[in-house]
């Protein structure tokens, strides 16, 4: 029986304790509707890392008010976000997990009602406290409201925003930073010509696409560092023939890999709908293999993981290097331990509080 799913990984300076790690997951729980974390986001985060997740990933957080998908989105734009997370971090560290942060922008997908809490759907009016959403051009993500295309002056200040964040989250003790370039988010609509309409040095062709996130995550790097992991999630594909394509990806991935970045976080999607997605267990996996093999960087893979053994042979084959349980660790925060127990790896970090369940 193989143990790959506990071996520790390193990126860079770090040393995580297991490849099976927590992706984000929104949870539209900021009542305050100020960014700053509640009461849920503690407990929340503190159950995830006492069952034994090697590494967390907090949530899709704005680098801007108007970067939020929804109000009731957290975000690191000023320092008592800042000060709210610090708290959560030391938390998750005293129980051995790494600690991650997706830093975010929603691009014209910001301005929604939240998943859950409001009977509405679709984009906020500002009479329910939406706001102006900006992207690469102008077209709109299908029922939303149409964004204002960011001119150089919107991009400086989405960079800034973007190392800002990353310099608040430093402070409050994260591990590493995951920048969102997936999911229709506004990096994302940088990289896809279904949404970038660009003629300018940010559209057209993949280089020009490319640019925005390898600006930012230039300024990032040179802002938080060598020795601190930085890693970006990407949309493998768009699912559609005009969109974003696996083979393009990889190529975003080797560039991505020559600018600093330690791993690539492999989702798919997001940015049109419909999309002929063929969801099924573990349907995303070969795109992180595919991109693995492209950009010669370390990929999570995503997507239906809910089995110990179906993860297992995810890391102990080489299809990816981490796995990231999102619904699976939801249902059962205590995964990992029930996957050590499975692979028979007797080494688990169980609580002491917990260990008579386990004898």
């Amino acid at each position: 029986m193989t143990h790959a799913l506990f071996t520790p990984i390193t990126l860079r300076s770090l040393e995580i304790r297991n490849r099976i790690w927590v992706p984000p997951m929104c949870q539209y729980s900021v009542d305050t509707l100020d960014g700053v974390p509640a009461p849920w986001h503690l407990m929340h985060y503190g159950s995830l890392a006492r069952g034994g997740a090697g590494a967390i990933i907090v949530e899709a957080t704005g680098v801007v008010p108007e970067g939020r998908i929804s109000p009731t989105d957290l975000g690191l734009w000023n320092d008592a976000q800042r000060d709210a997370l610090a708290p959560i971090v030391d938390l998750a560290h005293s129980q051995g997990a790494a600690m991650g942060i997706q830093l975010a922008h929603a691009g014209r997908k910001a301005s929604t009602h939240p998943e859950w809490g409001t009977e509405g759907s679709g984009s906020l009016t500002p009479e329910e406290g939406g706001w102006e959403t900006v992207g690469p051009s102008e077209t709109p993500f299908p029922g939303l409201a149409a964004p204002r295309a960011l001119d150089a002056a919107g991009i400086d200040v989405v960079v800034r925003a973007f190392v800002a964040s990353a310099r608040r989250a430093v402070e409050a003790g994260f591990d590493l930073i995951e920048l969102h370039g997936a999911h229709g988010y506004l990096l994302h609509e940088f990289l896809s010509p279904l949404s970038n309409h660009r003629e300018d040095e940010y559209g057209g062709s993949l280089e020009n696409r490319s640019r925005l996130l390898l600006e930012i995550v230039d300024a990032v790097r040179a802002e938080i560092g060598d020795g601190m992991p930085l890693l970006v999630r990407l949309s493998g594909t768009d699912w559609l023939e005009d969109g974003l394509r696996v083979d393009e990806v990889g190529q975003v991935g080797a560039w991505l890999k020559e600018h600093g970045v330690d791993l690539l976080d492999i989702s798919s999607g997001g940015n049109q709908s419909p999309a002929p997605i063929p969801v099924g267990p573990g349907y995303q996996v070969p795109l992180a293999t595919a991109v693995r093999a492209a950009s010669g960087l370390p990929t999570g893979a995503v997507g239906m993981i809910d089995e110990p053994f179906q993860a297992e042979q995810i890391v102990a084959t080489g299809l990816a290097d981490v796995v990231l349980v999102g619904r699976e660790m939801l249902r059962d925060p205590n995964f990992p331990l029930r996957a050590a127990h499975a692979v028979r790896y007797d080494a688990a970090p169980i609580p002491p509080q917990y260990a008579r369940a386990h004898r």
